[in-house]
């Protein structure tokens, strides 16, 4: 159903994406077709990532429901709050993405040198740009899966607050392994914010205890 809400609202969501691309270049963005079939790749893309990231309060619902069966009764009760802080997150994740995208290709871009001309073709374009919002949205799931191995008792608050330096150094390499675009500015844009939740969760941690 979310496919095809997005196969339908193809040109809209199109002009979103193509949105931080005009940005860097003043409104000459033009994307050129280079098969009879880009156009047709193009549309189906976008609908089967929009239908995702419509879909995504579902597919997480249906995650939960194969992790309860392992579950105490006392647990299952955080299932609502689970959905509704993972679809919350995996959003904030993609409007983040969205909104450091214009830097990221602006460096991507400028990286080449002064010799190269960029012609990007939609369909490549568009598969680039939608799998750095969705390794964002992904990425920032990290404090809810965090503080579900504290609910089920394979971490601790504790043992979170001691591995605070090999953590840093760890979500720093994710970020940069994570980040398909592999440029500075969004590997910090995903690292800073996956720290911040690294310490949340070990606050939240620490009440769940109380």
């Amino acid at each position: 159903i979310g496919a095809v809400i997005a196969f339908a609202l193809y040109n809209q969501i199109l002009d979103i994406l193509v949105h931080p691309y005009c940005e860097i270049r003043d409104g000459k963005c033009q994307l050129f077709v280079q098969s009879p079939l880009d156009g047709l790749a193009t549309r189906l893309k976008i609908a089967g990532y929009g239908g995702l990231m419509m879909s995504s309060p579902v597919v997480l619902w249906q995650l939960w429901k194969f992790i309860t069966p392992g579950l105490h009764k006392h647990e299952k009760r955080y299932a609502i709050p689970f959905i509704v802080a993972s679809t919350l997150l995996f959003f904030i994740g993609v409007g983040l993405a969205y909104l450091t995208f214009p830097k990221a290709l602006s460096f991507l871009i400028s990286i080449g040198g002064e010799n190269i001309q960029e012609i990007f073709s939609p369909k490549e374009y568009v598969s680039f740009f939608l799998k750095v919002m969705l390794a964002f949205g992904f990425a920032f799931e990290f404090p809810v899966v965090l503080v579900f191995l504290m609910l089920v008792r394979v971490l601790t608050a504790k043992q979170l607050g001691s591995w605070r330096r090999p953590a840093i150094v760890i979500i720093v390499a994710a970020a940069a392994l994570l980040t398909p675009s592999q440029d500075p500015y969004s590997l910090f844009a995903m690292a800073v914010p996956m720290y911040l939740f690294y310490e949340v969760s070990i606050l939240v941690g620490r009440i769940l205890k109380r």
